[in-house]
């Protein structure tokens, strides 16, 4: 039989009787980053849409303004922070919310932006609060900070609510594209890969070597159209060419 929505039950199946198997717990918090990823998937049509940034003057500039500051040294997701700040101000409906009933869209005039971060127990985002009031170092502070206590201490709940916007890296890890699940009741998120190294033609129709960095925006089709979700990427990977390190 199927439940009320007309879904067929879940697979009751023995999985012992095919061979040796090990039962656990899923864990709390993994439970209920679970129950939250359904409930976003299922009730927001997400479509995602791939680009990519040409970060290689950008990752001169990084490395140059490290190595020349060893005691503050900038990190690749603080500079993603604010321009995906300035992107935000640019295409406010990116900094929107839409109500349970989908009848109304509420614009934020304030920029928290939620960092996604691997622990050993699962899945947590906590929120960086005015990140357009704050310059890139002390954002680069915060995610160092918060990152730890995530990992070490755990977060409160109010240190994960009242995000506009998430950046989710698996940078350290690697890949080339996924489709990240937008955290309710934003209404998109950035995905970021690991960059890789491509031979490109300059102007001269020679292969130049190039840096690019894999970035999946998934958005919610009932507020953002595709269109605007392929214009608002390009302003994050323009942002990030142009990013001056002497600001």
């Amino acid at each position: 039989m199927s439940d009320k929505n007309g879904m067929l039950p879940w697979p009751a199946d023995d999985l012992s009787s095919y061979g040796p198997v090990q039962t656990q717990p899923l864990g709390k918090i993994q439970h209920f980053v679970g129950r939250v990823m359904q409930r976003n998937w299922s009730l927001i049509p997400h479509v995602t849409h791939h680009d990519d940034a040409d970060i290689t003057a950008f990752e001169q500039r990084r490395k140059a303004w490290n190595a020349a500051n060893p005691e503050r040294k900038r990190s690749l997701l603080a500079a993603l922070v604010k321009v995906s700040v300035a992107a935000l101000q640019r295409y406010p409906r990116f900094n929107s919310a839409l109500s349970a009933d989908g009848k109304t869209l509420t614009t934020r005039r304030y920029y928290h932006i939620g960092i996604a971060v691997d622990v050993p127990a699962g899945l947590l985002v906590p929120v960086l609060r005015d990140c357009d009031a704050k310059d890139i170092d002390a954002i680069n502070d915060e995610i160092a900070r918060i990152s730890e206590k995530a990992r070490t201490k755990g977060l409160a709940m109010a240190e994960m609510s009242g995000g506009c916007f998430t950046l989710s890296s698996l940078g350290h890890i690697g890949g080339t594209g996924f489709t990240p699940i937008i955290n309710a009741p934003e209404v998109a998120i950035l995905g970021i890969c690991r960059t890789r190294s491509v031979f490109l033609p300059d102007a001269q129709g020679q292969p130049v070597l190039r840096q690019l960095l894999p970035l999946s925006l998934s958005y919610d089709h009932r507020v953002i159209n595709g269109a605007d979700a392929a214009r608002f990427v390009r302003a994050i990977a323009d942002g990030l060419e142009r990013y001056d390190f002497d600001n």
